[in-house]
Protein backbone atom coordinates (compact mmCIF):
# COMPACT_ATOMS: atom_id res chain seq x y z
CA UNK A 1 0.00 0.00 0.00
CA UNK A 2 1.56 3.26 -1.07
CA UNK A 3 0.66 6.60 0.37
CA UNK A 4 1.22 9.81 -1.43
CA UNK A 5 2.27 12.79 0.57
CA UNK A 6 1.18 16.08 -0.92
CA UNK A 7 3.75 18.80 -1.00
CA UNK A 8 2.32 21.41 1.33
CA UNK A 9 4.28 24.31 -0.15
CA UNK A 10 6.60 24.83 -3.07
CA UNK A 11 9.95 26.55 -2.76
CA UNK A 12 8.49 29.70 -4.30
CA UNK A 13 5.70 29.76 -1.73
CA UNK A 14 8.18 29.42 1.13
CA UNK A 15 10.31 32.23 -0.29
CA UNK A 16 7.23 34.47 -0.61
CA UNK A 17 6.19 33.69 2.98
CA UNK A 18 9.68 34.48 4.28
CA UNK A 19 9.76 37.75 2.32
CA UNK A 20 6.33 38.67 3.71
CA UNK A 21 7.57 38.19 7.26
CA UNK A 22 10.79 40.08 6.49
CA UNK A 23 8.76 42.99 5.02
CA UNK A 24 6.62 43.24 8.15
CA UNK A 25 9.64 43.08 10.46
CA UNK A 26 11.46 45.68 8.36
CA UNK A 27 8.36 47.89 8.44
CA UNK A 28 8.18 47.67 12.23
CA UNK A 29 11.89 48.38 12.55
CA UNK A 30 11.53 51.37 10.22
CA UNK A 31 8.53 52.61 12.20
CA UNK A 32 10.67 52.88 15.33
CA UNK A 33 13.91 53.86 13.55
CA UNK A 34 12.34 56.91 11.93
CA UNK A 35 10.74 58.12 15.15
CA UNK A 36 11.71 61.75 14.44
CA UNK A 37 9.24 61.82 11.52
CA UNK A 38 5.54 62.45 11.87
CA UNK A 39 3.47 59.62 13.32
CA UNK A 40 1.05 59.89 10.40
CA UNK A 41 3.77 59.17 7.83
CA UNK A 42 5.16 56.29 9.87
CA UNK A 43 1.73 54.69 10.32
CA UNK A 44 0.84 55.11 6.64
CA UNK A 45 4.13 53.57 5.54
CA UNK A 46 3.63 50.68 7.96
CA UNK A 47 0.11 50.09 6.63
CA UNK A 48 1.42 50.10 3.03
CA UNK A 49 4.17 47.62 3.92
CA UNK A 50 1.71 45.31 5.70
CA UNK A 51 -0.66 45.47 2.71
CA UNK A 52 2.21 44.57 0.37
CA UNK A 53 3.16 41.67 2.62
CA UNK A 54 -0.46 40.50 2.73
CA UNK A 55 -0.70 40.73 -1.06
CA UNK A 56 2.48 38.71 -1.41
CA UNK A 57 1.20 36.16 1.09
CA UNK A 58 -2.11 35.83 -0.78
CA UNK A 59 -0.22 34.64 -3.87
CA UNK A 60 0.94 31.52 -1.99
CA UNK A 61 -1.00 28.30 -1.62
CA UNK A 62 -1.56 29.00 2.07
CA UNK A 63 -2.80 32.51 1.30
CA UNK A 64 -5.20 31.26 -1.36
CA UNK A 65 -6.54 28.67 1.07
CA UNK A 66 -7.03 31.37 3.69
CA UNK A 67 -8.83 33.60 1.16
CA UNK A 68 -11.14 30.75 0.15
CA UNK A 69 -11.86 30.10 3.85
CA UNK A 70 -12.67 33.78 4.41
CA UNK A 71 -15.09 33.83 1.47
CA UNK A 72 -16.82 30.65 2.67
CA UNK A 73 -17.06 32.08 6.18
CA UNK A 74 -18.71 35.21 4.79
CA UNK A 75 -21.31 33.03 3.06
CA UNK A 76 -21.97 31.08 6.26
CA UNK A 77 -22.48 34.28 8.28
CA UNK A 78 -25.21 35.28 5.84
CA UNK A 79 -27.04 32.03 6.65
CA UNK A 80 -27.17 32.75 10.39
CA UNK A 81 -30.60 33.56 11.77
CA UNK A 82 -29.98 36.43 14.15
CA UNK A 83 -32.29 36.92 17.17
CA UNK A 84 -34.81 39.72 17.19
CA UNK A 85 -34.48 42.69 19.51
CA UNK A 86 -37.20 41.27 21.78
CA UNK A 87 -35.44 37.88 22.02
CA UNK A 88 -32.14 39.59 22.79
CA UNK A 89 -33.69 41.74 25.53
CA UNK A 90 -35.48 38.75 27.05
CA UNK A 91 -32.31 36.65 27.08
CA UNK A 92 -30.25 39.50 28.53
CA UNK A 93 -32.76 40.09 31.33
CA UNK A 94 -32.82 36.35 32.05
CA UNK A 95 -29.02 36.33 32.34
CA UNK A 96 -29.11 39.32 34.73
CA UNK A 97 -31.80 37.62 36.84
CA UNK A 98 -29.82 34.38 37.04
CA UNK A 99 -26.66 36.26 38.01
CA UNK A 100 -28.62 38.01 40.78
CA UNK A 101 -30.12 34.72 42.04
CA UNK A 102 -26.76 32.92 42.03
CA UNK A 103 -25.15 35.93 43.73
CA UNK A 104 -27.74 35.87 46.53
CA UNK A 105 -27.35 32.09 46.96
CA UNK A 106 -23.57 32.40 47.19
CA UNK A 107 -23.89 35.30 49.62
CA UNK A 108 -26.20 33.25 51.87
CA UNK A 109 -23.89 30.23 51.66
CA UNK A 110 -20.91 32.40 52.55
CA UNK A 111 -22.81 33.96 55.46
CA UNK A 112 -23.82 30.57 56.91
CA UNK A 113 -20.35 29.08 56.45
CA UNK A 114 -18.78 32.12 58.12
CA UNK A 115 -21.27 31.80 60.98
CA UNK A 116 -20.45 28.06 61.31
CA UNK A 117 -16.70 28.66 61.34
CA UNK A 118 -17.05 31.39 63.98
CA UNK A 119 -19.18 29.04 66.08
CA UNK A 120 -16.68 26.17 65.76
CA UNK A 121 -13.65 28.33 66.57
CA UNK A 122 -15.33 29.93 69.55
CA UNK A 123 -15.27 33.46 68.15
CA UNK A 124 -19.04 33.70 67.79
CA UNK A 125 -21.27 35.27 70.37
Amino acid sequence: MSTQVESSASVGDVVKQVFSIVFVIAGLAGFYYFSEYSLLYRVLSLVVIVLIAMGLMLTTQVGQGFWAFALESKQEVRKVVWPTRQETMRTTLLVFAMVLVVGVILWLLDMFLFWGVRLLTGQGG
